[in-house]
């Protein structure tokens, strides 16, 4: 896992380190210099320049040496350890009113530590500055062992050999350092020396900043807080395309614009495709935007200033926007790029390499005419954006690396861009640093002094090169240890179809670039990624924890046992199956599905955990005990017994503590059978009556038939029973999962080709007729399950579709809603929120997990993790609600753990309308 971070390269660690305290960090350096062993610092893991990653002693930060040790409003500082995460920050720092002004697009995972490391901008550096220029004071340890503490920071000022040999080597180069350092704002290629000249104070914190761990380990840093503006608002600038709006950008900075960023219709594109229409917020005509956000005192002056800037833009459309919810939902496609254009859209993985250069902005739009022509002559793809106000391009490129002569092109590329970069006055690296990706091209764009002028400097401060190695100085060839060079295609006999990926799990799992946006807590927007990882804080039970494992599974690293080997069960047994990534994770990836797989492969044709025929088979005890009534009352009544319920949880692999539910006493099929179905104007609907509300919660599938009868529709259901396959899915039986859904399948084609809708009651199973299903099937029965999706809509999709539909009168409502993860992954929440809102309801909206997720909760071994991740947002909430608040659950687990963990009963959608429906309806 800690082979890898955000680029390209897979360099295997020796040791990880997780220091508890920052004290340690010396003692571990100590180790290192006696073994001689080389010591690599690592925050997020988020390089994409491969600045994380390192052949001895790995040291993860982030998990303990994460506090804020001070903030300081008057002074309007803040003291912290390198391992605190940026958003983590701005949350403990908002009591003040403040914040960190760099603001990188990983912001919500990104140490301070790696920050400083790499020198880290992020949008809105045109207002705040980057990160060097936010440095107060350092306390570092260099690699020679000496403890320096630099500015303000405590027991600042002592004597330093070190620091009286750097002054000497930097006074020996005062011409080379004038000259060659600091050209322009987003020079982060090389040391920044010039902080170090007479003139500005032999700032050596500041200098520090941006050298990639190479020099010294960050223990502490002072740095400065901003005070949030009063007023914000985004101007939205249209262009024919990229380079047209490149031009513009010398036109629009004398306005003193905070950000000005750079996005192209092809991002967009995938945003639409993956997301839905809905995802993308109307903008401006153009193939090309500007995204420019003035901040101030007044709204009035900032109109007035919005107003300059159009004139000035020569844009072709523009849009003016103060609502910043609209306005966050434009930086967050933004700030979701480098995911988003993870893939061509020829379904190419497109690689970090050439990621983040910069030249001066004046000379932006002809860097970019060429770059796009540079791309072309080597027959390249890349969807360039980036922070355009800075002169910084971002830009994801489809290196072939499977090919043979594949690293030959990589290297070729980078060395002709490079010189291009150079011959428009550019850098290297605007704002991710060197790392392994382009310290070697260093000589493109310095001179032969002053590259032996960063040298001697790395000799001062680590004269047995043991900090991070190979990086800025003496580097490691940027063709060397390409993990993506390595990737063997894995094809043959497996459960799932991956057609996104052409067939190929290793394409399928080498979607994940490294982002971590699964390491971030995003539950407060109401995302879902990753549960676990946020209960655990470990890197092996994040998404991309388990996508690195099973990218080493793919390119052999393994060995003989592949998906056998304890590594991989070790980072899927925490895996909840909750889809979350699927739709959180900006490239793609699903680790509900490669979870599946890895149960099916780890598993075929042997026997299995007792959970698996417990739980994985429960749709077929359910019907056994549907065709035999007085069964239901010998199965509950052994679940409630004390002395048998610890036979049941041994035979079932559940945990003791579980309560497995009780089957109700007529189930949803029996009850329909006597309902008499009316007639209906708008035509009819097939209800996909699941097992779990046809045994345990038919009182959800009566008020769904009386929500859509009263919509207009005549509600049928399949003849026979069918099943979705979910629990033969999430326990990786997937043969079995196949005979089920085309079954299904079948039983639904024939109702969908009269016209008639498929509404699901369980999200989770309708998730599986409206994407896993295909995935499952081939021929004629994959074109089926597309029919059968085409049709297939949640109760809010139904309704808001329905002419002249008006949902009953919920004001006073109050409350929150649980939406199932699998609804929210692969439906979406966003109609039954509509609904919601539209009816009166005051409906606060929930982030994460419930945690039980299907069988995962009541398994043994995965109680605490559960009830952690329950506790993460969940069961807070419902303590803040109050007796009289509404809890919505559509997903069945979800109101299992409720009742379980909160003595509290969550109530379906379906439910909650029925019951306001007017008398008589």
């Amino acid at each position: 896992m800690y082979s890898a971070d955000a680029s390209l390269y897979r360099v295997p660690p020796l040791v990880v380190v997780t220091p508890r305290e920052a004290g340690e960090l010396p003692v571990v350096l100590g180790v290192c210099r006696d073994a001689g062993v080389p010591l690599t610092m690592r925050g997020g893991g988020t390089s994409i320049a491969g600045n994380a990653v390192g052949p001895g002693v790995v040291v993860d930060v982030s998990r303990y040496v994460n506090r804020v040790l001070e903030v300081d409003p008057e002074a309007g500082t803040a003291l912290v350890e390198p391992g605190i995460v940026q958003a983590r920050l701005h949350q403990i720092a908002a009591a003040h009113g403040l914040r960190f002004g760099p603001d990188p697009s990983t912001r919500t995972r990104a140490t301070l530590g790696g920050m400083i490391g790499n020198n880290a901008c992020g949008s809105r550096a045109l207002g705040y500055g980057r990160t060097s220029d936010n440095v107060l004071g350092l306390d570092v340890v260099t690699g020679s062992g000496e403890r320096l503490r630099l500015g303000d920071v405590p027991d600042s000022g002592t004597e330093s050999a070190v620091l009286e040999r750097l002054r000497g080597v930097v006074g020996d180069h005062l011409a080379v350092v004038r000259t060659e350092f600091g050209r322009f704002g987003r020079q982060v290629s090389g040391y920044s020396l010039e902080h170090l000249l007479p003139e500005n104070g032999f700032d050596v914190a500041k200098a520090l900043v941006g050298s990639e761990g190479t020099l010294a380990l960050t223990l502490a840093a002072r740095i400065r807080m901003v005070r949030e503006p009063a007023c914000r608002l985004l101007v939205v600038l249209g262009y024919g395309s990229m380079a047209e709006a490149a031009d513009a950008v010398p036109a629009i900075l004398p306005y003193g614009p905070v950000a000005c960023e750079g996005l192209d219709s092809r991002i967009t594109g995938v945003v639409r495709e993956r997301r839905g229409a809905d995802a993308v917020p109307p903008l401006p005509r153009g193939s090309g935007w500007m995204l420019v956000e003035l901040a101030g005192a007044e709204i009035g002056a900032l109109r007035a200033t919005a107003g300059q800037v159009v004139k000035e833009s020569g844009c072709v459309d523009s849009m003016l926007v103060e609502d910043m919810a609209l306005g966050d939902a434009l930086w967050r496609i933004r700030e979701d790029g480098s995911g988003l254009v993870a893939r061509t859209p020829g379904g190419e993985q497109a690689h970090a390499g050439w990621e983040d250069s910069a030249v001066p902005p004046e000379r932006l739009g002809q860097y970019l005419r060429e770059l796009e022509a540079l791309l072309g002559e080597f027959g390249l793809f890349g969807v360039p954006y980036g922070h355009f106000g800075d002169g910084c391009i971002h830009v994801r490129i489809d290196f072939p690396l499977g090919r043979d002569d594949g690293v030959r092109v990589f290297r070729g590329f980078l060395t002709e861009a490079a010189t291009l970069a150079a011959r428009h006055g550019g850098t290297m690296s605007g704002e991710h640093g060197d790392g392994r990706a382009r310290s070697e091209l260093l000589p493109h764009m310095y001179s032969a002094e002053a590259l032996a002028l960063c040298s001697a400097v790395k000799d001062v401060f680590d004269p047995d090169d043991l900090l991070n190695p190979g990086v800025i100085v003496r580097p490691a060839p940027v063709d060397a240890e390409l993990r993506a060079a390595r990737v063997v295609p894995i094809r043959r006999e497996l459960g799932l179809s991956y057609r996104d990926d052409r067939g190929d799990f290793a394409r399928a799992v080498h979607r994940c670039t490294g982002v971590g946006k699964c390491r971030a807590d995003n539950t407060g927007a109401g995302g879902v990624m990753c549960p676990s990882y946020l209960a655990t804080r470990e890197e092996k039970d994040s998404t991309r924890g388990r996508a690195r494992v099973l990218q080493e599974l793919a390119t052999g690293d393994l060995g003989p046992v592949g998906w056998k080997s304890k590594a991989v069960h070790d980072v899927l047994d925490l895996c909840l199956s909750c889809k979350g990534c699927a739709s959180d994770c900006p490239t793609g990836i699903d680790m509900a599905s490669y979870k599946a797989e890895a149960l099916y492969q780890r598993y075929r044709r042997r026997v299995r955990p007792r959970s698996h025929y417990a739980l994985g088979w429960l749709p077929r005890w359910t019907r056994f005990a549907a065709k035999v009534p007085p069964a239901i009352r010998v199965m509950n009544a052994a679940m409630r017994s004390r002395a048998l319920k610890p036979l049941v949880a041994w035979g079932a692999g559940i945990d003791r503590r579980r309560t497995l539910p009780a089957f109700a006493p007529t189930t949803f099929r029996r009850w329909f059978a006597s309902h008499r179905s009316v007639e209906g104007r708008h035509g009819d609907v097939v209800l996909f009556v699941d097992s779990f509300t046809d045994a345990f919660s038919p009182k959800v599938g009566e008020a769904t038939v009386k929500v859509l009868e009263h919509a207009g529709y005549r509600v049928t259901v399949t003849e026979r029973p069918v099943c979705c396959g979910i629990t033969w899915i999430s326990t990786g039986q997937l043969d079995g999962a196949r005979a089920q859904v085309r079954r299904t399948v079948r039983a639904l084609l024939p109702h969908v080709r009269r016209g008639a809708t498929v509404v699901g009651m369980e999200p989770s199973c309708t998730g599986v007729l409206r994407s896993d299903a295909e995935e499952l099937l081939t021929g004629a029965d994959a074109d089926a399950a597309r029919e059968v999706a085409a049709a297939t809509r949640t109760l809010a999709e139904l309704l808001a579709e329905t002419p002249g539909w008006t949902p009953p009168d919920l004001s006073g409502v109050a409350g929150i809603a649980q939406p199932h993860c699998h609804h929210h992954a692969v439906m979406g929440w966003t109609k039954d929120a509509a609904l919601l809102k539209k009816a009166g309801a005051e409906v606060r909206r929930l982030g994460n997990c419930c945690g039980l997720a299907g069988n995962f909760g009541v398994e043994k071994g995965h109680h605490d993790v559960s009830v952690a991740v329950a506790e993460h947002q969940l069961l807070p909430a419902v303590r803040e609600t109050g007796a009289d608040g509404v809890v919505l659950a559509d997903g069945f687990s979800c109101r299992t753990q409720l009742r379980e963990l909160a003595s509290r009963d969550g109530e379906h959608l379906a439910e909650l309308l029925a019951r306001h429906l007017p008398d008589g309806a």
